[in-house]
């Protein structure tokens, strides 16, 4: 039988990639979600689904008593930045408290399994010292979000000196892709496209020359898949090329055909002007790059939205 493996927030937008690829492998899976912002409907039927909240350590706890897992997949946690200002210690109990939960379920049950926990590269470098910011820039976070992500990388690395704990920690750059939600702790890509094919405005704050880097839903379910097998230690997931606002608002429009003039705002206050990150550490030790490009992510993103926007729109190419 084919080893057990836990997703954490397996019913999220990147988790449920997760899953689905980890079952495209070939392994057993469950999901531990407690559907605050995951969907049941982004949940893999062929997946065992445990409605349980990370901050709950005896529900936790009786996950891995039940699936002894041989991964961890550590994908759920709160991740809007600006809610994190206004709410640091809930940003706290969720995903530090949470995170040292799995860690302690772990012990307790004795199945150490290889922990692959889901950070942050647009957070935890805050302003980055370099660009394209590569694993040895310092790590200054400039919110609370950002600020949790990085002290549980630090206790990874703690429950690794001391219990041996094996780990790889993936800093993310902007991902997006099909069930983002776009009401929620969205990114600008599923923001866009749904008002878009809504044909609503579209605004961005600022002049839209901000930059970051966008990786593409599947790639990281991939990097993900490769971390679970090779490597130890922290990485960068992202393609090294940024991206303007603006060019992603072009781009959506052209895919979708809106003729609306897309507008301009008020920037965002504390907003990190540019971010992207060097992922060759990856590439060399993981054996994983990104492999989706830009226009051909934003399109598939287009297609998947479709489905969930009433009217007879057909994405160009399909």
């Amino acid at each position: 039988m084919s080893p057990n493996v836990v997703v954490t927030g397996g019913a999220g937008f990147i988790g449920s990639h997760v899953v689905d690829a980890m079952l495209a492998e070939g392994y057993q899976v469950a999901v531990i979600d407690n559907l605050s912002t995951g969907r049941r409907e982004n949940l893999n039927p062929r997946a065992r689904f445990y409605e349980v909240d990370i901050r709950d350590a005896a529900a936790v706890q009786a996950v891995f008593e039940a699936e002894q897992p041989a991964v961890l997949f550590h994908q759920a946690a709160q991740a809007d930045v600006r809610a994190s200002l206004v709410d640091p210690v809930g940003y706290a109990e969720t995903n530090i408290l949470g995170t040292l939960n799995l860690l302690q379920a772990a012990l307790a049950t004795n199945t150490t399994p290889k922990f692959v926990f889901a950070s942050t590269g647009g957070a935890v470098y805050g302003n980055p010292a370099e660009l394209p910011a590569t694993e040895r820039c310092p790590t200054l976070p400039l919110d609370p979000y950002g600020t949790s992500k990085l002290a549980c990388e630090y206790y990874l690395y703690t429950y690794k000196h001391n219990f041996g704990l094996d780990y790889v920690a993936l800093r993310y750059a902007n991902v997006y892709g099909p069930r983002q939600n776009a009401d929620g702790e969205a990114g600008v890509v599923a923001i866009f496209t749904k008002a878009m094919l809504e044909g609503r405005p579209v605004t961005i704050h600022g002049d839209g020359r901000q930059t970051r880097d966008f990786v593409y839903v599947g790639d990281v379910a991939a990097a993900n898949v490769a971390a679970s097998r090779y490597g130890s230690g922290i990485y960068n997931v992202g393609t090294g090329m940024p991206a303007d606002i603006v060019t992603i608002g072009r781009a959506l429009a052209s895919i979708i055909g809106y003729t609306q003039e897309i507008k301009h705002g008020p920037a965002k206050l504390g907003e990190v002007r540019h971010t992207y990150l060097d992922s060759r550490k990856a590439n060399l030790e993981l054996g994983w790059e990104a492999s989706v490009s830009l226009r051909e992510g934003l399109r598939r993103t287009v297609e998947s939205f479709v489905i969930q926007v009433p009217g007879t729109f057909e994405v160009p190419g399909t």
